[in-house]
């Protein structure tokens, strides 16, 4: 279980919650607001893994979203979720993920080289370790993971006892906004996202029934509690001119508290968390298409190999450098909220479907139907106000997953 709940904690703890609360701090203007929205974004996540973990029980297998919709809904829809996958849910994020952490080196470092290369190393250095050898890969990782949560506790740890009195702010405290808020939540779900990481790798896990779902629980409650108290440290750090707006809010809030020193303490702190994350997501996405290729979905050769499904790493390291390298870091955190959430969603709703199918002595539910109801509920609201306001980032999203269904009939068509 332990390195299941470390791929989670790795691929949770990237680039949302580094950056996500300065962009919240300039639409909300609330600190207050901002850490009400982190909570439900826990709470959501939370019942997100409860309803994983209990397809997890049912189909203890590796593949996630494109095994649980293949399985429970048809094949197409699983396809969909599969190509999904392959952009919004791992590729985009890990580019996203290496964008945070070049703006993190660039601003504490004085790095002088462009940006774009400190990302590039970052997902190479990634891919080499997770395409060569699973074991040395995952104990990498478990060593990786654990430092960054010591020092992550050390710094909340240090935070909580150096938070300044702040005056009292002259601008007049703005009216709540419904729509703002969810757009918030959008951006937060991306940083929570990573709770649904350790069912990619379910068949190399012990006894994966209930493996995966203890880790799933256990790793989404650390990492909320985790992301409350640093968001709490860094909304209340600085004055919110200083914050709203800023990616890098760690490392402003840390340069507020401590001076330049812990500044550069604390974005080391944050690359090694970013650099965990890319690791994560680079060693559970392929996973999903070396299970398509099982399938007859994907070239063969994207087949898990006896060792590692190297092809399917090469793949996914290549297509983020693409996006590392033609697109910014606040265009990547919608997109991915908007369209991961739909994809968690239908998955979710074929948890019900299955539950409605086979009953419930098949099919327990932790919480049923009040867990996966508000969960499914409440991320399509969400999605809906991302519509409205930001039309241009949801309708990508949508397309992403459109574009799946003639790909797979393509894909059928040509196995046949």
């Amino acid at each position: 279980m332990t390195s299941a709940a470390a791929v989670v904690m790795g691929n949770m703890i990237g680039a949302g919650v580094f950056t996500t609360s300065g962009f919240a701090l300039a639409d909300l203007g609330d600190p207050t607001i901002v850490l009400a929205a982190w909570v439900v974004g826990g709470v959501l996540a939370m019942f997100g893994a409860l309803s994983y973990g209990a397809l997890v029980r049912r189909m203890p297998e590796s593949g996630g979203e494109y095994l649980f919709l293949s399985r429970a809904v048809h094949p197409a829809a699983g396809f969909m979720a599969g190509w999904v996958s392959l952009l919004a849910g791992f590729t985009a994020p890990i580019a996203a993920a290496a964008l945070g952490l070049q703006a993190y080196v660039a601003y504490s470092f004085g790095v002088t080289v462009r940006p774009e290369w400190i990302g590039t190393i970052a997902i190479l250095a990634a891919g080499l370790m997770h395409g060569l050898r699973v074991r040395d890969g995952v104990l990498l990782q478990n060593i990786a993971v654990g430092l960054k949560m010591i020092v992550i506790g050390g710094f909340l740890v240090y935070g909580a006892f150096a938070l300044p009195d702040l005056p009292p702010s002259l601008a007049p405290a703005p009216a709540f906004e419904l729509g703002a808020f969810a757009v918030t939540l959008v951006w937060i779900s991306f940083a929570y996202s990573g709770w649904n990481a350790a069912v990619y790798m379910a068949e190399e896990v012990s006894d994966p029934e209930k493996t995966i779902q203890r880790s799933l629980i256990l790793a989404t409650a650390t990492v909320t509690v985790v992301y409350l108290g640093l968001n709490a440290i860094f909304v209340y750090s600085a004055p919110i001119e200083m914050l709203a707006g800023r990616a890098e809010i760690g490392a402003v809030a840390a340069e507020a508290l401590g001076g330049a020193p812990l500044k550069r303490a604390v974005s080391a702190i944050v690359v090694l968390a970013l650099f965990t994350s890319i690791s994560s997501m680079i060693m559970a996405g392929p996973r999903v298409y070396a299970k398509m290729a099982d399938d007859g979905l994907f070239p063969a050769f994207f087949k898990a190999g006896a060792k590692s499904p190297g092809a399917a790493v090469a793949l996914q390291t290549s297509l983020a450098l693409v996006v590392l390298w033609s697109t910014g870091l606040a265009q990547l955190l919608g997109y991915i909220g908007f369209t991961l959430g739909l994809s968690a969603a239908a998955t979710v709703g074929a948890l019900l479907k299955l539950r409605l199918r086979e009953g419930a002595e098949r099919v327990a539910i932790p919480g049923y139907p009040w867990v996966p109801g508000i969960f499914i509920a409440s991320t399509l609201l969400i999605a809906g106000f991302m519509a409205v306001r930001e039309p241009l980032q949801a309708g990508l999203g949508l397309l992403t997953a459109l574009v799946g269904l003639p790909l797979y009939f393509f894909a059928k068509r040509r196995a046949a």
